[in-house]
């Protein structure tokens, strides 16, 4: 037996796998391109998981019936009709005295529900424009075409409930009007209004499921972020919903009692090592008080009042002020009395604000950030400016002075506790270099930082921000 095979020509799989390549990098192009332009929002990107398989379900449903339901009985329909129309013709041309007429015209209107009219051999009507959808009238031309085979003329555009034909005969014009019913699946309107109400259905069910589903990762974002920024975390707040946002609060809970039995304990200790050291020093103060020298006393007197500050200090840096709760801030009244301090200290200090003065902070914690940038402007600087800015829960602090800076490759090395450069500028008055340290601790422990940049006085311009 013989047998053919085919074979692809040479080069042929290898052009097909370099298409494929091709479109493969470019759908990759255009993927980054439409994640823009997705909800960044969880409920939203949900909605859209519950959306877009029921339309990709529904549409698939409709194109289905459209292909195989609606077309078929409409196609069904139409031979029907025209087969009739094809009886009547050959009833008129094998009667064709009158008599014979009013007959075909009365059994065509009472057992074929059509009503027809013998029209003088007048030219058919010039053919009217085309719908731009429409499965009748494509279908039923073509039946007509088929089984009829003779000049025709059709109406089927509008929303009437008559389809007209014209057909013409030897010596005559048959017109004829049927039912659209007749002709035509008319009821495809009730199927997809019936898609349409269940997916409506459907929609909403979906959006009050979500919505429960999702209120509890709100409730739980919402109290992160209340503590991340040393606020009360909400009265109300419990794990709720799904075992897994469950889990994750209460999780959350745990990680936060661990965090502030932590700091107790820190500050407890630091407590009782600040006491203990504090004794010590008092007596060395107690010890050259009762003899030595007036030269050397002075001298350790200047030692242990420094190694004191230094205490002090390195206690605040690692005390902190966590265990403070939040309250009210006056920025308005603060910033008065940084202009009184500039006065007293001889410098040019000068302050504006802008927005509500009141923010919600811990007020001895802010009250220090803003008296150890000010402080710090004020020891290597004549000329301060300090700007707030409070809106939209939003605050924006901006302290600039004409000193002598700090290089740009040395400014987030001057936030490193104890670190001394040769210009040092986060050296406090003891020499201790924890000021712009403690500051960002405090600006972090809020929720927000601090950064350094270029000023316009041609100094140094520290930048706070903080949601408030």
């Amino acid at each position: 037996m013989a047998r053919s095979e085919t074979t692809e020509p040479r080069g042929a799989g290898s052009r097909a796998e370099l298409r494929l390549r091709t479109i493969w990098r470019r759908l990759r192009r255009l993927m980054p391109n439409f994640a823009r332009f997705l909800p960044k929002r969880l409920y939203a990107r949900s909605l859209i998981i519950v959306i877009a398989p029921m339309i990709l379900f529904q549409s698939l449903v409709a194109f289905v019936f459209m292909e195989r339901h609606w077309q078929t009985v409409t196609v069904r329909l139409s031979t029907a009709v025209t087969r009739d129309i094809a009886a009547l013709i050959d009833m008129i041309e094998t009667w064709p005295s009158d008599e014979d007429h009013s007959q075909i015209i009365r059994i065509a209107q009472e057992r074929m529900l059509m009503r027809i009219d013998l029209l003088p051999p007048d030219p058919l009507p010039p053919p009217g424009p085309k719908p731009f959808f429409s499965i009748l009238d494509q279908t039923l031309s073509e039946q007509i075409t088929q089984q009829i085979n003779r000049p025709f003329w059709l109406d089927t555009v509008g929303n009437s409930n008559i389809v007209e034909i014209r057909i013409r005969l030897e010596d005559k014009v048959l017109r004829v009007f049927a039912r659209r019913s007749h002709t035509y699946a008319s009821n495809t309107h009730i199927f997809l209004l019936w898609m349409a109400g269940t997916s409506l259905v459907l929609l909403a069910i979906a959006v009050a499921f979500l919505r429960n589903q999702i209120r509890p990762i709100l409730q739980l974002a919402e109290a992160a972020e209340s503590f991340g920024k040393g606020r009360p975390m909400p009265s109300d707040f419990r794990p709720r919903g799904a075992e897994e946002v469950r889990r994750a609060g209460a999780a959350f809970i745990q990680m936060r009692e661990r965090i502030e039995r932590q700091i107790e304990q820190r500050t407890a200790m630091l407590t009782g090592v600040s006491h203990d050291l504090r004794t010590i020093l008092t007596r060395f103060k107690l010890q050259l008080a009762l003899g030595g020298t007036k030269p050397d006393r002075e001298a350790l007197d200047q030692d242990i009042n420094d190694m004191q500050s230094m205490l002090e200090g390195y206690l605040a840096f690692a005390r902190g002020e966590a265990a403070e709760d939040p309250g009210v801030f006056d920025l308005a009244t603060f910033l008065a009395k940084l202009v009184e301090e500039g006065e007293l200290r001889k410098r040019n200090l000068t302050t504006s604000l802008s927005g509500n003065p009141e923010i919600h902070v811990r007020p001895n914690a802010f009250s220090r950030l803003l008296s150890n940038l000010v402080g710090n402007a004020m020891r290597y600087s004549k000329n301060i400016e300090v700007k707030a800015s409070h809106s939209r829960g939003s605050l924006l602090l901006i302290v600039d002075d004409d000193g002598p800076g700090i290089p740009t490759e040395k400014r987030e090395d001057v936030f490193k506790p104890f670190l001394r450069l040769d210009t040092a500028r986060n050296l406090d008055a003891s020499g201790t270099g924890l000021g712009l340290s403690i500051a960002r601790d405090i600006a972090r422990s809020h929720g927000g930082d601090i950064t350094l940049d270029d000023s316009p006085l041609g100094g140094l311009r520290a930048v706070v921000r903080i949601p408030a």
